[in-house]
Formats: C-alpha cells, structure tokens, sequence
C-alpha cells in the first residue's frame, strides 16, 4: 500500500515524485510525475494511484495563503519504499500587505521585523515617536530598520502634543492611579499608537502592529487606541503569537534570519522614558522587600546627594494649565523639561509602588518623575483658592475614575472626553502662581495667589467683620447637628 504523509498544507501544493514502485496498470516501473495539484484532497486522489490509499494530515485551512517550503513525503508499497520531496509552501497566518510597526530599534522590535515578513507575507514600516525618551535611542534607528527587513522607517516628534495634549490634560483633572503613579506610560501610549494610525493611513497599511507582551498593561493601551480610531486595521501582537519565549530565543531567530543583534548592554530593569517620567522593573524590584539599588535612578538625584540649600521655583497657571516657571514663559514641552532638570537635581519625584495592573496581577515599579511631582503640587495648590469644598469633592471624586480610564488605555472612550470637558470648565478660574521650595527630595507650597481666589482676608481674619458675625455661629451649629442631637434624645430615652 502506498502513503503519502503531508505535515503542511496550503492553498495549491506542487508534487515532484521520483521513484520506482510495483507494476501497476496505470503507472510504469520508471515514473516522473511533475504537477500543480489544486489540494491536499486531490493530492490523496492522485496519491491512490500508486497501488495503494493516500492519507493526508493538515492542520491548517486549505485555502491558507502561503509561503515556500519543504517537507517530506513518503511513498511505500509491499516491496519497495522510495522517500521524495513534496515542496510544499509553509502557512502564512493572514496575508497582509504591509504593516506599521512600533518599533524601538531594540532586540524584540528588530526580530518582529522579520518574523511580520514571514508569517504574514507582508512589508514592514517601523515607526519611531520621540515623546522625550532621549536622542540616544533614536540614533541608528533607520539602518538598524532596515537592516531588519523594513522597508522604511517612519520617525515623529510627538514631545509637544504629547505634554500639552495629554499630560496637560490628566495634570488638570488631578488625575493620579492608586494615589502615587502619575501615569507616565498610561499617558503615552495613545498618542503614539494614534500616531501609527495616521501613519498606517499615510503609506497604505492595512495591519499595526506592537512589541507589548501578553501581561502587561500596554497591549490594551495599543490595541484601544486602534479599534477606537481605525476599526478595520488588523492589528498584530507577536508576543501573543510566536515561539520566542526569552531572549536567548530572540537572538537565535535574528542570527538565524541575519538581523544585526543590538549590542548593547542588556540592562537588568524593564525601563520606560519619556518627557513625563522614567519607570523601572524587574530584577531586585520583583521582590517588594527589596530596597532599589542607589545607582538605578536616572532622572533625580538621591536627596541625600542633593544640595544643601533649597530652591525656590515660581508656577504661573492658566485655567489649570502650566504655562510659565520663574516668570518665564515656555512651550509645554519645553517648560516640563526645565521643571525635570530642577526637580531632579534635588530629588524630586521618586515613587515607589506596587500596583494593580489592568490583566490582574500586582507589580512593583519605581518611578521617577521629578517635573511631573511640581507641576501636580502647584496646582492643587492653586485649587485650594480658587475652588469650593463641594466643587473640590467632585473633582477629586472624578478624578479616580478619570485615572483609571487613562491607566487602563481609554483615552478615546466618550467617558473620559466627558469628564475632560468637565475638568476644563471646573477649572476656568483656577489662574494664578504658586511658588514652592525644592528640598532633598521634598516639595513644601510657600505661596499662591490667583485673581480669581476665594480665599478673603477680610472674612478669615479672627478680628471682628461686617460680613462674618460670629454670633450667626451657634444658630447653624444648632441646625447642623440636629440630627445627632435627636439620636441621643432617643437613645437616652428622652
């Protein structure tokens, strides 16, 4: 009986048998049998031919857009056995036509490349946003991109819409996740991956695609941010998808497909930089009993290293927004870098936290975010003049929700758009300046004022007013704790 055993399948498979086999009265003793069969089906009924039945094994659809390949297959009979090669194409996973990945330029996004090109027959645009990361990682970027196989490289300086667009506004709102993050990588991931829409729509894309993996937070953050503004791209998550499990695996597939290995120093933390902030995890950090090391930090000082001396930095704010430091105004971007460089060489800014992510599971991280640590200060002070309780409440109360819809990649949600035109109407009077002393690593409010302040002298004064008679006092505290009066009444039996 003859076998033919396939292990792949795709849409069309070439056969190329040479061999001899039994007599039989279809087929000579010398045969060569060359032809371009429609499927693995046909490739059974051609099969039976040679004296015996075929058996085809396929795990994956028919009708699978594919890639070259080889395989084996074996035909054998009671007395002879011949071994030929089937040249059949290897599965492509979905046939695109090109994709725009997020790229960095590091190991895992120089690997993606080639690994896009062959799974998905597709080519690859990288694309590269400066949100502040520094000029470092963006050196060699476009040789390193295509001597990975990308056929071009897509470089955007985001810096200014990335402060005034979406720090600004989470700043306004007193947006803040599990009381201490600041949401660094929350607030940059949306503007990079709307970025890489407008990009895709630019080149003719019809596929994004991002290094994130399967745990982390900044897969929803993407992927959101994609269905939200382009629906109908398909979107790729390899970490989701290949055999790469570290790595060493990594590094074998670029040799393997002659991609340059970057040869930089693997850092032992999972580090994230923008204008906004640095992040670190991993390596010691994974124990939260673990103390991080002295030499980790990047952006700040240790505050024991910091000057003797204070410093005093002056806040001018407008509707809730930052605009100017010591007088001076600046564009966004520019004046959180300055706050960066003060507040790190006094050690401003340094959190550390374990936090709920989106997928469910804890994580430590240490974050430094020195610029973002005065601004958040500065301006809740603001708030304390310009503000009243019940308004204050709300906002506050809003703003827990407003981080969490940030945090966990709902940028475009209508919810958090809603809450933002609430958070710019509550703050239209919240102008003025705050002045605040820098110190080892501490941010103390020394002063505010605004034209807009609630706050009346006049009234708070302990020296007797027209418009604040004390007297007035004992008739609301009567009114105001009349319900606790009554509960006593009855417990008292009175």
């Amino acid at each position: 009986m003859a076998q033919v055993q396939a292990i792949s399948s795709c849409s069309s498979v070439n056969l190329l048998f040479r061999g001899s086999v039994k007599s039989s009265p279809r087929i000579q003793d010398k045969f060569w049998c060359s032809k371009k069969l429609d499927s693995l089906q046909e490739l059974g009924v051609k099969a039976s031919e040679f004296n015996g039945v075929a058996i085809a094994h396929s795990s994956s659809s028919f009708a699978s857009p594919c890639a070259t390949h080889a395989i084996q297959a074996v035909l054998g009979n009671d007395k002879a056995t011949t071994s030929s090669t089937v040249v059949l194409e290897k599965p492509l996973r979905k046939k695109l036509n090109k994709v725009v990945l997020a790229y960095s330029g590091g190991l895992d996004t120089s690997v993606i490349v080639p690994w896009l090109r062959e799974n998905y027959g597709c080519e690859v645009v990288c694309f590269t946003a400066d949100v502040g990361q520094g000029i470092k990682e963006l050196e060699g970027l476009e040789a390193k991109a295509k001597a990975s196989g990308a056929c071009q490289l897509v470089v955007k300086d985001l810096q200014e819409e990335f402060v005034k667009d979406y720090i600004f506004p989470c700043l306004r709102a007193g947006a803040i996740y599990e009381r201490k993050y600041l949401l660094g990588t929350s607030m940059a991931r949306p503007v990079i991956a709307k970025a890489m829409v407008d990009v895709a729509r630019e080149v003719g894309a019809d596929a994004v695609s991002h290094g994130c993996t399967g745990k982390g937070n900044d897969q929803v953050r993407f992927e959101l941010t994609f269905f939200a503004l382009n629906p109908e791209l398909s979107v790729v998550a390899p970490w989701r998808e290949w055999e790469i499990t570290g790595r060493e695996d990594a590094i074998e597939y670029a040799k393997k497909h002659n991609v340059p290995v970057p040869v930089t120093k693997k850092s032992i933390y999972s580090r994230d930089r923008n204008l906004w902030h640095l992040s670190h995890e991993g390596d010691i950090l994974e124990d939260p009993a673990n103390e991080p090391m002295k030499d980790m930090y990047m952006m700040s000082v240790d505050p024991q290293d910091a000057p003797d001396q204070p410093e005093y930095v002056n806040i001018g704010i407008v509707a809730g927004i930052p605009v100017s430091v010591n007088g001076k105004e600046l564009s966004p971007a520019t004046l959180l870098s300055e706050l960066n460089e003060i507040g790190g060489r006094h050690g401003i800014g340094r959190i550390d936290m374990v936090e709920n992510r989106l997928v469910g599971m804890k994580s430590r991280g240490v974050y430094e975010t020195p610029g973002g640590t005065i601004l958040f200060s500065a301006v809740q002070e603001l708030e304390s003049l310009t503000l009243d309780r019940e308004t204050i409440q709300v906002k506050d109360s809003l703003a827990l929700k407003y981080a969490e819809l940030v945090y966990a990649g709902r940028w475009f949600d209508p919810l958090r758009k809603s809450m933002d035109a609430f958070m710019e109407n509550i703050t239209k009077t919240t102008t003025g300046s705050v002045t605040l002393k820098l110190y080892k690593g501490s941010v103390s409010v020394t002063g505010r004022q605004s034209p807009n302040s609630l706050y009346r002298q006049d009234i708070s004064s302990f020296e007797s007013g027209d418009i604040y008679n004390q007297a007035d006092a004992a008739g609301f505290i009567r009114l105001y704790g009349l319900p606790m009066r009554v509960r006593a009444m009855l417990e008292k039996g009175l």
